[in-house]
């Protein structure tokens, strides 16, 4: 296996925000960058922003002489790709992904040839546009970077994927793919379910006086902005985090719940302390 990152030929397999993003980061800071997408016009693009060294459509051309890879699609496409392209790596190629979820993923990963180095990756990062034409080098700065080991994982592939995930700017932290599954349902996925329901709410209530649109204040503006994320994208993250996402809703129906009934009881001196614990709690995460 290469042991600098500054050698090895990279390839980003899909080019959307997070993959074309990570290309454009590490370009320069290893050997090569290889780009692998569906349509010609991705690779053009991506070649005309300077975030790639070449690019094909051809998976097999991308990836031959590739020392990592990273498979930057949607989950669902990623579990179907991890089945095609383990016999096209070369001996002790690092296989990672940018997948948002992860148990599926690294289970999956543990079918592959043995020849193959898999190593689960979910960067904490985004925006809520997708496609080539937003991909941002700058994307990956101060982001956590999740990383998922399997047993059959190096101690030198997992060395290779920090650097990888240092190189874009990120902090590399490692999870078990359980854990980190928990721990996005409450953290990443369930916001964008919230904000998806605020919208809906608005629509509902508010949309059809003129004036709703006049005074919308910036805290429902940041509080929605997530629902403007790729649907697609959210349908794969939701569908392959269920059992955590619906505990996450549960969770969150009980918390909405408690300040209902406070509410309801204009019992301002209960609804004080609970507005008040919570603001602290937000506080303490966010100092």
């Amino acid at each position: 296996m290469i042991s600098r990152l500054q050698d090895a030929q990279i390839t980003i397999v899909g080019l959307g925000l997070m993959g074309g993003s990570l290309a454009g980061a590490l370009r320069g800071q290893c050997q090569t960058v290889v780009g692998v997408a569906r349509r010609a016009e991705v690779i053009e693009t991506a070649l005309a922003q300077s975030l790639v060294d070449w690019g094909t459509t051809d998976l097999a051309e991308g990836v031959h002489e590739a020392d990592i890879v990273v498979l930057g699609t949607p989950v669902r496409i990623i579990l179907r790709q991890l089945a095609e392209i383990g016999p096209l790596l070369k001996k002790d190629c690092l296989l990672m992904d940018l997948g948002s979820t992860k148990a599926q993923i690294v289970a999956e990963m543990g079918r592959l040839p043995d020849h193959v180095q898999p190593l689960g990756g979910h960067p904490m990062c985004g925006k809520e546009i997708s496609g080539i034409g937003a991909a941002d080098p700058a994307l990956y700065q101060g982001c956590t970077f999740i990383l998922s080991p399997l047993a059959r994982t190096s101690q030198a592939a997992l060395a290779l994927g920090n650097a990888l995930a240092q190189a874009a700017g990120a902090s590399p932290l490692v999870l078990e793919p359980e854990r980190q599954d928990f721990l996005v349902a409450t953290l990443s996925h369930l916001p964008y379910l919230l904000a998806c329901a605020l919208v809906g709410t608005a629509d509902a209530t508010t949309s059809a006086d003129p004036a709703a649109w006049e005074i919308v204040a910036g805290g429902y503006r940041d509080t929605s902005r997530v629902a403007g994320s790729d649907v697609t994208m959210m349908l794969d993250i939701l569908l392959t985090n269920r059992e955590e996402v619906l505990n996450a809703l549960e969770s969150f129906r009980a918390q909405l719940r408690n300040l209902d009934r406070l509410v309801e009881a204009a019992d301002e001196e209960e609804l004080r302390a609970a507005l008040s614990r919570l603001r602290e709690k937000r506080k303490e995460m966010f100092p």
